[in-house]
């Protein structure tokens, strides 16, 4: 004899709705060696990825508490001479 199913009540399938929009949000399929798996999706703020949202809106001062050195802006002047005063230019 075969089983008869039972269906899914509304606020059932509204769960494994939300459920499957959830894990949707969280994770993303990619290929890895011919095989498709799942992976969690890379953490963003506002929409872009928060590497790049760091680098756009984080100051110095932050950058240098959390010791993100690579990010850090080089100023130029540092390694330039600087430029000779009146003083420094008159020769007596």
């Amino acid at each position: 004899m075969a089983k008869v199913k039972k269906k899914l009540t509304s606020a059932q399938k509204r769960a494994k709705k939300a459920a499957k929009a959830e894990r949707q949000k969280k994770y993303q399929w990619v290929f890895v060696n011919g095989k498709q798996v799942r992976i969690k999706r890379p953490p963003i703020v506002d929409g872009i990825p928060v590497d790049q949202f760091i680098e756009e809106n984080a100051d110095s001062f932050w950058l240098y508490q959390n010791e993100l050195w690579e990010l850090m802006p080089v100023e130029d002047s540092i390694f330039e001479p600087a430029p000779a005063t009146e003083l420094e230019t008159k020769e007596d």
